[in-house]
């Protein structure tokens, strides 16, 4: 299987102003936001790309467009990908809803948060996972075990990506931290995936990239075994 970059759009309009975007049309990227979207350029340099998937929103779109006009690749868009359903919760200020009685659902036990006309977090789980593994699969059958592809989407749908690879119940993905522009990485195998990177804003991720097989040789898929101690940190021993 395939290794995914879980790309978070980079700080938007909203993000700065504490508004709960959500799938409100027109939100765009602010200054911080367009400086996190060409720096990617360069931290990616070393990362060879199968590939780039994103959420319809223009967020994203606009996260990726120098990525992809770098590389000469053209995003694919997906709807699954889409941010949370947040229905009426979807353009108010955060402050405000911290005073909503589902605000203590939300950040105790996410798996039974519904949104007022809205979808539940459980629900944006599967459809998150689904989406992520369906694209991992095909294009791991497109091009082969050690393809490294890009998937740009929204915070809480990468928190519960990171959560289900972790083997963590989705009541304790508020855990995790999934800030604007950062990269969390995982490696899916056979048997389980490995948590490569979290939140991370760093320019070397070199180290993500799945070893190439050795010369005459067929390419296995990626083990499913951990090392035992601990990475060693060499390509050639994992």
């Amino acid at each position: 299987m395939g290794t995914v970059i879980l790309l978070r759009h980079g700080r938007s309009t909203a993000n700065g102003s504490g508004v709960l975007a959500g799938r409100s049309p027109g939100v765009d990227l602010d200054s911080t936001g367009r400086t996190q979207a060409e720096a990617l350029v360069q931290r990616l340099s070393g990362i060879p790309l199968a590939a780039l998937v994103a959420s319809p929103l223009q967020r994203c779109a606009q996260t990726l467009a120098p990525l992809a006009e770098a590389r000469g690749l053209t995003p694919e868009t997906d709807p699954e990908l889409s941010e949370v359903d947040y229905g009426d919760w979807t353009g108010r200020e955060l402050k405000d809803l911290a005073n909503e009685p589902l605000w203590r659902v939300v950040q105790a036990h996410p798996s039974a948060a519904v949104f007022p006309g809205g979808e539940g977090l459980a629900a944006m789980q599967c459809r998150a996972v689904r989406a992520i593994r369906r694209h991992d699969e095909r294009i791991t059958a497109e091009h082969g075990a050690h393809a490294v592809w890009v998937a740009c989407t929204h915070g809480d749908m990468i928190k519960s990506v990171l959560a289900d690879a972790l083997g963590q119940h989705l009541d304790s993905f508020q855990r995790i931290v999934v800030e604007p522009g950062s990269v969390s990485v995982v490696r899916y195998t056979e048997l389980r995936p490995f948590v490569l990177r979290m939140n991370d804003h760093g320019a070397d991720l070199g180290g993500i990239v799945p070893p190439e097989p050795e010369s005459g040789k067929e390419g296995d898929p990626a083990s499913s075994d951990a090392a035992v101690g601990g990475s060693t940190g060499r390509k050639d021993r994992e």
